[in-house]
């Protein structure tokens, strides 16, 4: 096969095969522009976000015009940043910005945002002195309601084979998802929902996407401690949301016992806020139905991500 001309590939390239990604608007700090084809929503090979996995993301949600938790997922995304010694393309006040902006390209009401910064073009090694700039991708996408099934029946847990990354990757929301991925699969392979990582002295850490907590025996909300799980900013939304309704709340190790003797497993997510696990390796949680407290976070962080949240 033979060499072509940049006319000539950029015309191939704008017509090769891709899946529909459901993107309704995208920015490459790189282009300074706002774009809605989905032809040009590429990457570069050599940027070390794809290349090493060397980089951050958030996923954040959109509901009626409402960015949720925006200052909560930037500070993470500083965290991460700042761990990994990475520093975005521009100013933090200008990322804030230009994700408020590509969320208002979306023409959407409701809708998802990614937000990756990497470490930038440069080179096919491994050290980052490769790049001489970073890189910054944001992405909307469209969403879809929870489905009304899950909401009645609620969703099915178990044991995850794959062990919880190292405390030190554990609270980074790096672009290194790997074991994230293959807890996806082994959910799909074995037929249930959601995998759940436990650590090697049998205690529960989190979800692939998502974090995870139980209401326990004595109706206490029960979330793990930070130390091996990413600092959740629905799960820390539910906690404020269950302190306000004059719940007990706490951060302690959770076992398996601990969930055969729960009243009710929770699933906290930044799309659907909170669900309920309704059975865990094959036995009910609970009376293996979703339960009152579920609906309850559900409604209070949606009524709470929608005040505290940014306009667009």
């Amino acid at each position: 096969m033979e060499a072509v001309g940049f006319d000539e590939y950029l015309a191939a390239l704008l017509h090769a095969p891709r899946p529909r990604t459901g993107a309704l608007a995208f920015y490459d700090h790189r282009v300074g522009k706002i774009c809605a084809d989905q032809r040009l929503l590429l990457l570069p090979l050599d940027d070390h976000l794809c290349l090493r996995g060397d980089g951050l993301f958030e996923s954040l949600a959109c509901r009626e015009r409402v960015v949720f938790a925006l200052d909560d997922h930037l500070a993470r995304l500083r965290d991460g940043a700042a761990a990994l010694r990475l520093e975005p393309p521009c100013p933090w006040e200008d990322v804030r910005a230009r994700i408020v902006d590509v969320a208002r390209a979306a023409r959407r009401d409701d809708c998802g945002l990614r937000v990756l910064l990497g470490r930038g073009p440069g080179g096919f090694g491994i050290a980052p002195s490769e790049c001489p700039v970073s890189s910054l991708y944001i992405v909307a996408l469209e969403s879809a309601p929870t489905r009304p099934e899950v909401l009645e029946r609620g969703l099915s847990a178990f044991a995850s084979a794959i062990p919880p990354k190292q405390p030190y990757l554990a609270r980074i929301k790096s672009n290194n998802y790997l074991p994230n991925v293959l807890m996806a699969q082994e959910a799909a392979e074995c037929g249930r929902d959601v995998a759940v990582a436990f650590d090697e002295q049998g205690r529960m850490c989190e979800a692939a996407i998502a974090s995870v907590g139980i209401v326990d025996e004595s109706g206490a909300l029960v979330c793990p401690p930070p130390e091996r799980i990413l600092a959740g900013t629905s799960m820390r939304a539910a906690l404020a949301a269950a302190r306000e309704r004059g719940m007990t709340t706490m951060r302690r190790d959770i076992t398996r016992d601990d969930i055969a003797r729960a009243r009710e497993m929770l699933l906290f997510t930044s799309a659907s806020l909170c669900l309920s696990l309704t059975s865990f390796d094959g036995a009910p949680v609970g009376d293996g139905r979703p339960g009152p407290v579920a609906a309850l976070l559900r409604e209070d962080v949606l009524r709470a991500m929608l005040r505290g949240g940014t306009s667009f």
